[in-house]
């Protein structure tokens, strides 16, 4: 059995006794079980800026050898706008891409495109575009059945559900909400602006970071029919002026991670999965205690043995590493690692949980990090790879699972 079969097994685990103990049997295998020789390497995506002075052409690919951490660049796999934000179907054969845009298909608002994806070849196809009605938007899902795509509007202040068709094209918007209020800071918090939207491990509530708000909003989430409705309460709060930006699962689904843009924190929440609550019960700084300097979250990602958390910080330019523990959810701070590079924004673990590949918006590179199992310390892979205006990172195998 291959490391990325054993995840999956880890991930159905309904109780978190069992998902802990699954965890302790993948965390005692030695190095080299993650990855057979002959195993095929693995395809990677990244979410691009093509509005800028770099000369970004859109998606591009590359191609992952889990084996040894090697990263090698197969040039632009879709030419598309602003496709800052990428999420793969669980089948592993369509890839969706938000259009970060303030005007698309000449209305005002963003879109989404669908694109095939051939997992022999890597290659992408475009498959159809459908509008979000909101301004600019900038994170997207897609639910466990792969059903829908869910997705958050920045400068609109909203979420969206499009229905996925049968061929992986989509289908126009089947639910809209539009968030209303403001927060503290007069610059970023005059109105709403979503930043993120994730799918609890049962696929029943919908989570909304707004970062114009200071809210975490929660939605009950009907797939069949693509339908988001306010939950009951609507909503969890965090430090007024911090910004909530993502939101990252302990693997057990107990817990939720809510990395905050301004704030420059990582908030530790308790999550009720059957009323689809979260009880705040911690907050920790991503940055050291003695950095003087402007520094702006960006990114949280949890590692898929749930040991160790992750955080990127702009200003700082580094990963900041946390150590889990199992029982509370709560966070110990570990080091900060150097992105080698600027800006980092969106990074990810690979299915094997020993490399993790950092996105470095502002130097045009991707870094590779190879992570210690025991500490969650970050070794340097190589020299970073040349992308242009790289936002999100994501990988998609080339035997996909599902239909």
């Amino acid at each position: 059995m291959t490391m990325t079969s054993m995840l999956k097994r880890v991930r159905r685990a309904a109780p978190a006794a069992s998902l802990l103990a699954a965890a302790g049997l993948l965390a005692s295998a030695s190095p080299g079980a993650a990855a057979r020789a002959d195993d095929p390497p693995v395809w990677v995506y990244v979410g691009t800026y093509t509005n800028t002075k770099t000369p970004s052409e859109g998606i591009y690919k590359l191609e992952f050898d889990s084996n040894t951490g090697k990263l090698t660049p197969k040039g632009a796999a879709a030419k598309l706008q602003d496709p800052s934000f990428l999420a793969v179907h669980p089948s592993g054969r369509f890839l969706y891409a938000v259009n970060e845009l303030g005007e698309f298909q000449g209305t005002k608002g963003g879109g989404v495109s669908a694109l095939s994806l051939d997992p022999a070849t890597g290659d992408l196809k475009l498959l159809n575009q459908q509008p979000t009605s909101g301004g600019a938007p900038c994170h997207l899902t897609v639910d466990a059945q792969g059903r829908n795509v869910l997705v958050a509007n920045y400068s609109g202040g909203s979420v969206a559900c499009l229905p996925i068709a049968q061929d992986g094209s989509l289908n126009p918007m089947s639910s809209f909400i539009q968030h209303q209020g403001h927060s503290v800071d007069p610059a970023r918090q005059k109105g709403p602006h979503g930043h993120s939207i994730n799918l609890d491990r049962a696929n029943r509530f919908a989570l909304a970071a707004d970062l114009g708000l200071d809210q975490v909003l929660v939605y009950k989430f009907d797939a069949e029919h693509g339908k988001l409705t306010p939950n009951n309460p609507p909503f969890a709060k965090v430090e007024p002026g911090a910004g909530p930006r993502h939101l990252a699962w302990h693997p057990s689904g107990s817990f939720a991670y809510v990395i905050t843009e301004m704030g420059n924190t990582i908030d530790v929440f308790a999550y009720d999965a059957e009323k689809g609550t979260l009880r705040e019960l911690q907050s920790v700084s991503t940055l050291p205690a003695d950095f003087q300097g402007t520094s702006y979250c960006a990114e949280v990602v949890a590692h898929p043995l749930g040991k160790f958390v992750y955080g990127s910080n702009r200003g700082h330019d580094s990963l900041a590493i946390f150590v889990v523990d199992q029982e509370s959810g709560k966070l110990t701070p570990a080091g900060h690692q150097s992105t080698l590079g600027k800006n980092p924004r969106n990074f990810a673990i690979d299915p094997t949980g020993e490399f993790l590949l950092a996105a470095n918006q502002d130097s045009d590179s991707i870094a590779v990090f190879r992570i210690d199992a025991q500490t969650g310390a970050l070794e340097p892979v190589g020299e970073p790879i040349s992308i242009p205006k790289p936002v999100c990172v994501r990988f998609a195998s080339r035997t996909p699972s599902g239909k």
